[in-house]
């Protein structure tokens, strides 16, 4: 534990609180890619998921009932077998191909969302099926394990439903409270929880319970494009310098 360490810490767990808390925590893996610059990616996530956890409670009752029935229940039932397949992946993967990986996918998360935004993709013109709903809560499980990077793929899906901004958010939230819980037990037997993770954890838990406030406090305030042209920025940056140092 270093200040630059504590510092790296606090702005990882405020930022991933603001965006749990009141953008649909699409890009709260931005945390676990900040810490995984100045930690092993094995430390990173093990500090990051019980701060993502406590913003989970935190934000679920402001929120509570307003989810959407079956896109929870769909997003739910795909990510436990995705949360499944990480482990597979993580037994099999050294540290330099981890920082890879949450590196490509930060880059690919800011890749994808300029391609939608300038009309080279587009969303889905109707609903999704249940079936194309269980996929992306596989993809979502597998990159939630390895990256805490969960969101997206769960994103594609959701907003094909036509929710409100608050069911949107709300869905969110009930997901990633269940698919961050069924990961906490292999997240022990792997031994990425340590007493000093935990430490470091709870010692961060404040500034992810004020970023969750903040977030929660601006969700109908602040334009999302303004929060997401700064999370650009910030994952693209991350993002290439853990690729760099991965390979």
């Amino acid at each position: 534990m270093t200040w630059e360490f504590f510092a790296a810490g606090a702005f990882a767990a405020l930022f991933a609180g603001v965006s749990k808390g009141g953008f649909g925590s699409g890009a709260a893996f931005a945390g676990a890619a900040i810490l995984a610059i100045v930690a092993p990616p094995g430390v990173a996530l093990g500090i990051m998921l019980p701060l993502l956890m406590v913003i989970d409670v935190a934000t679920l009752r402001p929120y509570w009932r307003q989810w959407g029935n079956e896109e929870t229940w769909v997003l739910v039932l795909g990510g436990l077998p995705g949360v499944a397949l990480g482990v597979l992946f993580y037994r099999i993967a050294d540290a330099d191909l981890m920082r890879v990986l949450i590196g490509a996918i930060a880059v690919g998360f800011v890749v994808w969302q300029l391609a939608v935004r300038a009309g080279l993709v587009r969303g889905a013109s109707k609903p999704l099926p249940v079936g194309a709903g269980l996929m992306a809560g596989v993809v979502a499980g597998f990159t939630s394990f390895v990256s805490h990077a969960g969101g997206p793929p769960a994103a594609v899906y959701l907003l094909s439903r036509g929710l409100s901004k608050t069911g949107f958010q709300a869905t969110t939230v009930s997901v990633f409270f269940a698919i961050n819980i069924s990961k906490a037990v292999p997240y022990g037997f792997l031994g990425l929880f340590t007493r000093e993770t935990l430490t470091i954890a709870l010692m961060l838990a404040p500034f992810a319970l004020i970023g969750a406030w903040i977030g929660v406090c601006t969700h109908r305030i602040v334009p999302e494009r303004v929060f997401f042209a700064i999370t650009y920025v910030l994952l693209t940056v991350t993002g290439l310098k853990l690729i760099a140092d991965g390979l």
